[in-house]
């Protein structure tokens, strides 16, 4: 099969390897979509560590499955799945108590670290566990299933806090899972939805989304929060980015008493203000992945109530996966979410 493969730090090749043979609690999925995660972005240069070449990445994906492992009874060659990026192992602690996500034998697929080296999706075919396979409705298209994951990564961001009607809430940083979000909250019930950014034509995507406000972050965001919240400060504030910047003014937008939610984690340290946490007693969540979202999410998106076709910038063949790659690393202006066909 044709694969694209991270064989040095910024340097990708499409090359042939072996076809995946599937395990017997597996199924392989012929890919017909795969996005391009900001965290494939962000690691094919080593920052992360958790990109290491050789490596096959790839974990926002759709397709139709191919072929079934011996021991799989409820899924058949045909199907068309999208899968989640976790492969959690379904008997540790934490997956018997559901929660998945936070499995001591996870793994996440097309992610190479100190631990395991998973290969993922942008290839013709992967195989996963059928733990983590979910049917796709005839009514949305594989490019659209693909962007399940990222969505279910914004619809766990949200039941993580106490969001309550007519609630000021605020989302620092407008890429992909920021608009997710965006869109997310906007079934919360929340009153003014405030988004952040540093690029109007992003802020423009987030008015879009359903955003009742947006505010560049050059231009004095905190005094125009207070502004807009009688000069309180937002009851909640999601982080989507994961740099001291943002996490800083995440957390200083917020009255006394708000909370947090930090679901980007793009450096893995950055400074906390302490006092700003602790006098104002705010209640701080991460947020990791997703657990049990997938159903929901693939019916909203089905419905409409989820809308990932503004946040999609191009949908190219898997050949052209490289040059893409290099346009997002250089943040070319206007691009979001490119989405490959294998």
């Amino acid at each position: 099969m044709k694969a694209l493969v991270l064989k040095a730090y910024k340097e990708f090749q499409l090359e042939e390897v072996p076809n995946p043979t599937p395990a017997s609690d597996e199924v392989r999925v012929a890919v017909k979509a795969v996005g391009i995660c900001g965290s494939d972005v962000h690691g094919m240069d080593g920052s992360t560590g958790r990109r290491r070449p050789p490596i096959i990445m790839g974990h926002e994906a759709a397709g139709v499955i191919d072929q079934v492992g011996t021991a799989v009874k409820n899924w058949n060659p045909g199907d068309r799945v999208t899968f989640d990026s976790t492969i959690y192992c379904g008997v540790c602690d934490y997956c018997r108590d559901g929660q998945i996500n936070l499995c001591n034998n996870r793994r996440v697929l097309g992610v190479s670290c100190e631990d395991y080296r998973q290969h993922g999706a942008f290839a013709e075919f992967v195989a996963v566990p059928e733990r983590i396979l979910y049917r796709i409705p005839e009514s949305l298209s594989c490019e659209h299933a693909a962007l399940v994951e990222p969505f279910s990564i914004a619809l766990h961001a949200v039941r993580l806090p106490t969001i309550r009607l007519n609630d000021t809430v605020v989302v620092v940083g407008a890429g992909m899972i920021g608009l997710a979000l965006v869109q997310a909250l906007r079934h919360t019930g929340c009153g003014k939805l405030i988004a952040i950014d540093l690029s109007d034509d992003r802020l423009a995507l987030a008015k879009t989304c359903g955003a009742t406000h947006t505010i560049n972050s050059s231009q004095e965001p905190l005094q125009k929060i207070r502004a807009l919240t009688e000069q309180r400060g937002a009851d909640i504030a999601f982080e989507a980015v994961g740099i001291n910047a943002t996490v800083d003014l995440t957390l200083r937008s917020l009255r006394k008493g708000g909370a947090a939610v930090l679901v980007g984690n793009v450096t893995p340290k950055v400074d906390l203000p302490l006092q700003i946490v602790v006098t104002r007693e705010l209640t701080v969540h991460g947020s990791c992945a997703s657990r049990g979202e997938y159903p929901a999410c693939i019916d909203m998106l089905a419905r409409g109530a989820l809308n990932p076709a503004p946040l999609v910038s191009a949908i190219a063949p898997l050949s052209e996966g490289a040059a893409w790659f290099a346009r997002l690393y250089r943040k070319e202006p206007g691009l979001l979410k490119v989405v490959l066909n294998p």
